[in-house]
């Protein structure tokens, strides 16, 4: 099984490149962030054809936006942080059955924070508290969890490509490597961190200043799995091509690959979910 999180920076603008790349790269499921479109302008039927044919979705207009793109069922949605009273859409937790049992997806786009110092960044730590509250519950539930999206951290120096300069700055603050740290000592383990891996890789690049031409980047994108998920992860990789295309999305693709399988009938069939749909999952 092969779940990817891609950060799209709109979904609208960015879904010529979503069927491009799960054309090539026919992942079992996608995790979006960023599609700042609401519910009803999702491009639902373009998705289903291209083999995804249930999709969570939790969206708001202009900003924010999360989606679970599956090939397989999808069940017990959950929006946003539970006990954390948000307007924003941010995070999307959907169960995956799998032959050998449920799977825990819980995809969020992290609070950027814009600056330490400032009302923003105030938000993302008690956001960030409110998160790591949910997390420790959804794992008491759900052993076998994944926690993944757009983090907006950067957790040690090798993820960043100036640390020394960018000390202390957004993504690199003392306080947020604190809050993705304590993830981790909830019983998470970062997937991408568990093999070997290029030097300066990166899943973020601003557009300007040639960010991406001399990969000056962040990794601010992971893929975290439970210590019962653990022992599955056969491999984490981000691909960067999609970087290199017109008009990118200024992140790329993380895919984690678990030995798991989904059910034999997922992807033979559109549709809603049989029975009654809940709000958001089509």
């Amino acid at each position: 099984m092969k779940i990817t999180t891609w950060n799209v920076n709109s979904l609208a603008a960015r879904l010529q490149h979503v069927l491009d790349w799960t054309a090539a790269n026919p992942v079992d499921v996608l995790c979006l962030q960023e599609l700042k479109l609401t519910d009803d302008k999702f491009p639902l039927d373009a998705l289903r054809e291209a083999g995804y044919g249930y999709c969570a979705v939790f969206g708001q207009k202009t900003y924010n936006g999360v989606a679970v793109m599956s090939r397989a069922p999808l069940r017990d949605t959950v929006k946003n942080i539970v006990g954390f009273e948000d307007d924003n859409s941010r995070v999307l937790s959907v169960t995956l059955d799998t032959p050998a049992g449920e799977l825990r997806l819980v995809n969020g786009y992290f609070v950027n924070g814009q600056a330490p110092g400032t009302e923003k960044f105030d938000y993302k730590m008690s956001w960030l508290r409110g998160l790591r509250d949910y997390v420790r519950e959804e794992l008491a539930h759900h052993p076998r969890l994944v926690l993944l999206g757009d983090f907006n951290i950067a957790p040690e120096d090798r993820d960043s490509f100036d640390p020394v300069g960018l000390k202390e700055t957004i993504h690199h603050t003392t306080e947020e490597r604190d809050h993705f740290r304590k993830l981790l000592e909830l019983g998470l383990v970062d997937s991408f961190r568990l093999f070997e891996q290029p030097e300066k890789s990166y899943s973020w690049w601003d557009y300007r200043m040639l960010g991406y031409q001399k990969n000056r980047g962040l990794r601010i994108d992971h893929i975290l799995v439970s210590e019962a998920v653990k022992p599955l992860v056969k491999g984490c990789s981000i691909d960067r091509a999609p970087r290199k295309w017109k008009q990118p999305s200024d992140h790329a693709p993380v895919t984690v690959e678990l030995d798991l399988v989904i059910p034999a009938q997922a992807g033979t069939q559109g549709g809603e979910v049989p029975g009654s749909p809940q709000p958001g999952l089509f």
